[in-house]
C-alpha cells in the first residue's frame, strides 16, 4: 500500500514538473520570439530612444512608445485607485459582517462578474460610461467621452471582483485565535480588524491588488473600445492631468488596433509592434510574479 502511494506521488510530482517546464518553455519561446522580431527597432531607435521616445509616426519611421506606456500606467493606476478601497471594503464586509449563510452567495455573485467577457464590459462602456464621463467633464470642454479616465474607470470595475475575492480569502485566512484574543482584550470589532486582522492579511491583500493590476495592464478589448486611441498624448508637466481627460493610447489598444495588420508588410514597423508586445509581456509578468510571491509569503507565514 505504501509502495503504491509512493509511486502515485512520484508520478504526480513528475507530471507537475513536466507541465511546469512546458509552461516555462512556452514563456521562454514567447520572449525569444518577441525579442528576435523586435531587434530591428531596437537597433534603429536604440533602447532608450524606443522606450522613452515621445513620437510614434510609422510613416516617418519614428517609433517612441513613452505615450503608450504613460497611457497604460494611467488607466491602470486609475483602475487600482478605484477598485482597491471598494474591493477591500467589500471583502471586510463579506468576511467579518455577513452571516455565513449569505457570505457564500454574495462571494459567488461577485466572482461571476469576473467571468463576464471583456467585450461586454466594453460595450457597456460605450453605451453608458463614456456618455456619463462626457457629461461630467463638460466644464473642461472635452473632445469626447472616450478618454483615459473612461478606460481607467471601466478597468476598475473589471478588476474589482479579483481584488475583492482574493482580499476576502486573505482576511478569512487569518486564524480565529487572533479574533478571540482581540475580543479577550476588550477590543471592539473595528479595533480587531484594524489592529489584528488587516496587518496579518496585508501580504494577501497587496497580492490581490497586484494581481488585479496585472489584469488591468493586460486588458485589450474593453480599453480599445473606450480609450479614444489617440497617439502621442503626453502631459506637458509631470503633474498635469489634462491628458487623463482626453483620448489616449495604451500598449494593448495599439496592439489590438488595425495598425498591427498594416505593420506586417514593413519589417521596421512590425519590429516596433513586436517590441510593444515584449514590453507589455515584461511588465505584466513582473507584476504578476510579484503578486504571486506575496500570496505565497502569506501562505508560508500562516
Amino acid at each position: 500500500m505504501i509502495r503504491g502511494e509512493h509511486q502515485s506521488f512520484s508520478m504526480t510530482k513528475a507530471m507537475s514538473l513536466g507541465f511546469s517546464l512546458l509552461a516555462f518553455g512556452f514563456l521562454g519561446c514567447m520572449v525569444g520570439l518577441f525579442l528576435w522580431q523586435s531587434l530591428p527597432v531596437w537597433q534603429h531607435e536604440g533602447v532608450l530612444g524606443y522606450l522613452f521616445g515621445t513620437e510614434w509616426f510609422y510613416r516617418a519611421d519614428r517609433f517612441g512608445i513613452l505615450s503608450m506606456v504613460y497611457g497604460t500606467l494611467a488607466v491602470s493606476v486609475i483602475a487600482v485607485l478605484l477598485a482597491t478601497p471598494i474591493g477591500i471594503g467589500a471583502a471586510l464586509f463579506t468576511a467579518e459582517i455577513l452571516p455565513a449563510s449569505l457570505r457564500r452567495g454574495v462571494k459567488l455573485t461577485i466572482e461571476l462578474l469576473a467571468g463576464i467577457p471583456s467585450v461586454v464590459y466594453g460595450l457597456l462602456g460605450i453605451l453608458f460610461l463614456r456618455n456619463w464621463i462626457y457629461t461630467l467633464l463638460e466644464p473642461f470642454d472635452p473632445i469626447t467621452g472616450d478618454t483615459l479616465l473612461t478606460a481607467g474607470i471601466l478597468l476598475g470595475i473589471m478588476i474589482l471582483p479579483t481584488v475583492m475575492t482574493l482580499s476576502e480569502d486573505a482576511i478569512r485566512g487569518v486564524s480565529a485565535s487572533y479574533r478571540d484574543a482581540a475580543r479577550g482584550l476588550g477590543l471592539t470589532s473595528f479595533e480587531t480588524v484594524r489592529s489584528g486582522i488587516l496587518p496579518i492579511a496585508k501580504p494577501g491583500i497587496v497580492a490581490a491588488i497586484l494581481l488585479g493590476l496585472g489584469r488591468a495592464l493586460g486588458e485589450t478589448i474593453a480599453v480599445f473600445l473606450v480609450v479614444g486611441r489617440q497617439d502621442n498624448q503626453l502631459p506637458e508637466s509631470l503633474f498635469s492631468l489634462r491628458p487623463i481627460i482626453e483620448p489616449g493610447q495604451t500598449l494593448t489598444s495599439k496592439l489590438g488596433g488595425s495598425e498591427t495588420h498594416l505593420a506586417y508588410g514593413n519589417p521596421l514597423h512590425w519590429a516596433a509592434i513586436a517590441g510593444l508586445g515584449l514590453v507589455l509581456l515584461t511588465i505584466v509578468a513582473a507584476v504578476t510574479w510579484l503578486g504571486g510571491r506575496l500570496a505565497e509569503e502569506r501562505h508560508y507565514n500562516e
